[in-house]
């Protein structure tokens, strides 16, 4: 089980809620915090003029609201809030958010009723999905758009994915003995204030972000062996110069891939000696996509390790508007619903990603391309010349898709547009930028699937699995169980969709 509520939550903790299915428990002392917050702020609001407890909501925060209307302004908010549309955001999506949101509950600074956490750690612990929409926020005053749609649910209404199907929300509750929320004080625009689908979305794509790059890192060092490349790009001589993190935990990481292989080439063994040609046979020195891999990945690495904290600090902070402190007995009014921070970091993930499969594609060209690597035949192709086409129909699809990264990963960060008449006169899009980041990591997992399929094809071809490394030698194993080697021509959509999810639920090296 993961604790919530005394201590910072970690990504690895985020993760074993989201992929491994453990449990989400509430620290007594929180609770506690987050009812002597709700019990401060019922009585502090009493008598005194109040954001969103009775006055209206933004640009009309001019207008008192009597109170025999503000439980149902609440309701009202809600409600005329669940306006999104497109997609549904994807269920491990959603639990992101969940989590995100409870997160930031149990920071015990938005004054909402014990019972809002409680329902929101059933909803995570029984994978009951609130039917929430991609379209909508735009990232200041929170992701108000995709987080009504959560209150919405959270008050017995709208509709829920459960059970992988879509479903009344008042049956499912009633099915599993929940019981909806109520309106006590502000619960309506304590749920829809606030960053959490941006953070929730951001933190899958951090775990899915490094998972890739796991896979980036294992490949390239895999296609390096396979063409018997020179090993000193590697050394930790040569990268330990440069000063960077990323770049010697790259090509660290390959050297520890590549152990015992029995293909990689020493150069002095080769080229530090007494030649007599004066045109050399082989390359003295690898294409930029085998040779700087540490130069390349290296910055991906850096950027999600800073993206890693700057996420994981937004999801154990609170961002409602205002910031109930019952401990200073005050009620803080600001701007800590802007997703700014989020949508900076997802826009470099994408970006990082969108270069991370500009990689593969590169490698997998020269795997392709007899006139690049002098080494096998058109396309991997091991039938007959001009009659089989071997991978040829799928690099089309590794083109396509990494010309859709790059024009993707044009950044919604420095794209806003004022709204709300003018009220929110600069705003993050940040749930744009996360959900966007998002399409280009899933793409990216097509591109190297592809790309070990290729591959894999060119093991084959040079029938050199005895000389592999150890670790080389087991991915081959394992994705050959689902790829098998072909030579005639067939359909490779469903193969292409096998090694993907291979990739998706596997991951060969620590990041």
């Amino acid at each position: 089980m993961v604790a919530i509520g005394s201590k910072a939550l970690s990504l690895e903790e985020v993760y074993n809620v989201l992929y491994n299915g453990e449990e989400l428990v509430l620290e007594a002392a929180a609770l506690q915090q987050v009812e002597a917050s709700f019990e401060f702020l019922k009585k502090f609001s009493a008598k005194k003029l109040i954001y969103g407890i009775n006055t209206g909501f933004g640009p009309m925060a001019q207008y008192r609201i009597s109170d025999e209307d503000t439980f149902q302004l609440q309701y009202n908010l809600i409600r005329s809030h669940s306006s999104g549309s497109g997609k549904l955001m994807s269920p491990i999506h959603t639990k992101g958010l969940m989590i995100a949101r409870l997160s930031s509950f149990m920071q015990a600074h938005s004054g909402i009723h014990p019972e809002v956490v409680h329902l929101l750690r059933d909803l995570i612990n029984k994978n009951v999905y609130p039917c929430v929409f991609e379209h909508g926020g735009v990232g200041a005053s929170g992701d108000l758009i995709q987080l009504a749609h959560l209150a919405l649910v959270l008050i017995g209404e709208g509709e829920v994915w459960y059970e992988d199907k879509l479903q009344s929300t008042s049956e499912v509750f009633a099915r599993l003995g929940l019981k909806p929320i109520g309106i006590h004080v502000r619960e309506g625009l304590a749920i829809i204030n606030g960053t959490s689908a941006m953070t929730g979305v951001g933190l899958v794509n951090l775990i899915e972000a490094k998972r890739l790059l796991a896979w980036s890192v294992t490949i390239s060092a895999m296609i390096n062996e396979i063409v018997e490349a020179f090993d000193d790009h590697l050394s930790a001589e040569l990268n330990a110069v440069k000063k960077h993190e990323g770049q010697n935990k790259v090509a660290a990481i390959m050297r520890e891939v590549l152990v015992g292989s029995k293909m990689v080439r020493h150069r002095p063994d080769h080229l530090y000696k007494e030649l007599e040609e004066e045109i050399f046979k082989d390359k003295v020195q690898e294409y930029y996509s085998l040779r700087c891999v540490p130069q390349i990945l290296g910055p991906v690495y850096d950027t999600l390790k800073q993206a890693e904290q700057l996420v994981v600090q937004e999801l154990n902070s609170v961002s409602d508007n205002p910031v109930v402190d019952h401990k200073l007995e005050n009620v803080f009014h600001g701007g800590n619903f802007h997703g700014d921070y989020v949508s900076l970091e997802m826009d470099k993930i994408k970006i990082a990603i969108t270069k991370l499969s500009m990689l593969s594609e590169r490698q997998l060209n020269y795997l392709m391309n007899e006139k690049l690597n002098h080494k096998f035949p058109p396309f991997m192709n091991l039938g007959k010349l001009g009659f089989n086409f071997g991978m040829q129909g799928v690099q089309f699809t590794a083109t396509s898709t990494v010309a859709e990264n790059q024009t993707l990963s044009f950044p919604m960060y420095v794209h806003s547009i004022p709204n709300n008449n003018d009220n929110q006169d600069i705003v993050s899009m940040g749930c744009n930028a996360a959900l966007m980041a998002g399409r280009v990591i899933a793409n990216t997992y097509e591109v190297l699937a592809i790309h070990v399929m290729t591959m894999l094809q060119a093991v084959d071809y040079l029938n050199c699995h005895e000389r592999l490394a150890a670790f080389s030698h087991k991915i081959y194993t394992d994705v050959r169980a689902i790829f098998p080697k072909f030579i005639e021509d067939s359909p490779k959509y469903k193969d292409l969709q096998h090694i993907k999810e291979y990739l998706m639920a596997n991951q060969p090296v620590q990041m």
